[in-house]
C-alpha cells in the first residue's frame, strides 16, 4: 500500500492515471449500452452483439502497422491528447447516427472511433514507462488491475442504468464527456521531452512508407532476438481468442439460457461480482508479487480462470453462474500483474512504442477472428457450453505452455539483457 501511496505523489503519474481511468470509463459504458441496445431490438439476431464488439477490435489491423512508430517517433503527449479529442468528436458523430437511425453509419464510426483509440494506449504505455522506476512497473500494473476491477464493477452497470434512464444516447455522451477529461488531463501533465520524445525529433514528411516500414520491422526483429517476449507474444494471440469470447458469453449464457427475461437485471449483478471478485483477487495478487515470481503469478491466473471458465458454461442455474463467475475474477489479477510487471522491466524505453505496435494487433487479429467465427456460429454451430470450453481451454493451454517455458528466463524479468538494449533502432 506505501508503494502505491508513493508513485501517486509523482503528479504526473496521478494525471496519467486518472486519464486513462475516465477514457477507458467512458468506453466501457458506451458498448455495454449499445449492446443492450442491440439485444433488445434485435432479439433474434444476437450476431449484432458480437460485431459492436467486433468494431472495437477489428480496427486495430486497419492501424497497427503506424501505432507503434508513432508513439516512438512522435511527441507521445500530443498522440495522446489528440486521440482523445478525435475520439469525443467522434462520440458525437455516433450520437447523431443513432439519432437518424442508420445502422450501417453506426458501425463505421464505432470502426472508425476505435482506430483512433488505439493511437492512445501504447503511447499513454511508453509515457509511464519512462516516469517510473523499475522497482515501480509491478505496483503501477497492480494499480492498473484494482481500476479495471473497477471498470468492471461499475462500467456495465453504469452502461446498463444510463441506458435504462436517459437511453443509448445519454451513454455515448458520457463517452464525449470522458474522453475529453481525459484529453485535459493528459495535457495538463508536465513531461521532459526525452519522455515524450525518446528517439528525437521527427517531423510528418519523414515518416514515409519506407521510414515506417523500416521502423515496423525493426520492432519485430527487436521481437525475435528476445525469446521471452516471443513467447509473451503467442501467449498474448490466444488472450486474444479469450477476449473474444468473454466480451459476449455472459449475455449469451444469460440471455439463451438461464434468464431470458431479466437478463439485463442479472448483467448488472453479474458485472458487480465479477468486479469485486476482481478488486479482492488484485489485493491479493498485488500483496504476494514479492513473494511469487512473476511467472508463477501468470500460471496460477490462467490455471484457476480457465478451469472456473469451463464450469461456469455447465451452470444449471445463475446462482451457478454468478459464483463461478466470482472465482474466475479472483484469479485473472495474477495473470495481468504478472505480465505487466514484466514488460516494462525487458523492453528498451526506445522501443516500447513498437514492441505495442506488434502485441495489441496480435491480440485483436486473433479476437477479431474469434467474434467473426462466433457472430457466424453461435446458435447455429456453436453452442453456449462449446463457447466456454473454448475460451476456458485457450486460457488452461496458456497456462501450461508458460509454466514450460517462462521459468527458464525468468532472470530476463530483472534486467533487459545488454545486446537486445543495443540491438534498438534509433
Amino acid at each position: 500500500m506505501k508503494d502505491m501511496i508513493a508513485i501517486f505523489k509523482k503528479p504526473n503519474y496521478s494525471l496519467l492515471f486518472w486519464s486513462s481511468f475516465t477514457s477507458t470509463m467512458g468506453s466501457i459504458v458506451g458498448i455495454a449500452a449499445l449492446m443492450l441496445y442491440l439485444l433488445d431490438r434485435y432479439t433474434d439476431q444476437p450476431f449484432y452483439a458480437a460485431l459492436t464488439e467486433l468494431m472495437y477490435s477489428l480496427p486495430t489491423l486497419a492501424v497497427f502497422f503506424l501505432v507503434g512508430v508513432l508513439a516512438d517517433r512522435m511527441d507521445r503527449q500530443k498522440i495522446a491528447v489528440y486521440s482523445d479529442v478525435i475520439c469525443a468528436i467522434l462520440s458525437l458523430a455516433l450520437m447523431g447516427a443513432i439519432y437518424v437511425d442508420w445502422m450501417p453509419l453506426v458501425f463505421a464510426l464505432l470502426f472508425l472511433r476505435s482506430a483512433v483509440s488505439k493511437f492512445f494506449h501504447p503511447a499513454q504505455a511508453a509515457i509511464i514507462q519512462g516516469i517510473l522506476t523499475k522497482d515501480e512497473y509491478t505496483v503501477a500494473a497492480g494499480l492498473n488491475q484494482m481500476t479495471s476491477s473497477l471498470f468492471m464493477l461499475f462500467g456495465n452497470a453504469l452502461g446498463i442504468f444510463i441506458y435504462w434512464t436517459v437511453g443509448l444516447q445519454g451513454a455515448i455522451f458520457v463517452c464525449f464527456v470522458t474522453y475529453m477529461v481525459s484529453a485535459i488531463l493528459i495535457r495538463a501533465c508536465k513531461l521532459e521531452e526525452s519522455v515524450v520524445l525518446p528517439n528525437g525529433r521527427h517531423k510528418w514528411n519523414q515518416l514515409n512508407v519506407r521510414f515506417v516500414a523500416n521502423d515496423f520491422k525493426d520492432g519485430m526483429l527487436y521481437i525475435l532476438k528476445n525469446p521471452l517476449l516471443v513467447y509473451l507474444i503467442i501467449g498474448f494471440f490466444v488472450f486474444g481468442i479469450v477476449n473474444g469470447g468473454l466480451s459476449v458469453m455472459p449475455a449469451y449464457i444469460l440471455k439463451y439460457k438461464l434468464a431470458p427475461t431479466d437478463y439485463e437485471q442479472l448483467m448488472m449483478v453479474m458485472g458487480i461480482v465479477f468486479g469485486i471478485s476482481i478488486l479482492i483477487g488484485s489485493i491479493v495478487a498485488s500483496m504476494v508479487a514479492k513473494k511469487l515470481k512473476l511467472y508463477q503469478m501468470i500460471f496460477i491466473g490462467l490455471s484457476i480462470s480457465g478451469a472456473f471458465v469451463i464450469a461456469s458454461g455447465y451452470s444449471p442455474s445463475t446462482y451457478y453462474y454468478l459464483a463461478f463467475t466470482a472465482l474466475i475474477g479472483l484469479g485473472l489479477p495474477f495473470v495481468n500483474i504478472g505480465i505487466g510487471g514484466w514488460l516494462p522491466r525487458i523492453v528498451d524505453p526506445k522501443m516500447m512504442g513498437r514492441v505495442q505496435g506488434w502485441i495489441t494487433p496480435l491480440m485483436m487479429f486473433s479476437q477479431s477472428i474469434t467474434l467473426g467465427v462466433i457472430a457466424l456460429t453461435f446458435q447455429k454451430m456453436l453452442t453456449v457450453e462449446g463457447l466456454h470450453l473454448l475460451v476456458g481451454g485457450c486460457l488452461v493451454f496458456v497456462g501450461l505452455f508458460y509454466m514450460l517455458t517462462l521459468p527458464k528466463h525468468a532472470t530476463e524479468e530483472e534486467e533487459i539483457p545488454e545486446g537486445l538494449e543495443n540491438s534498438a533502432s534509433v
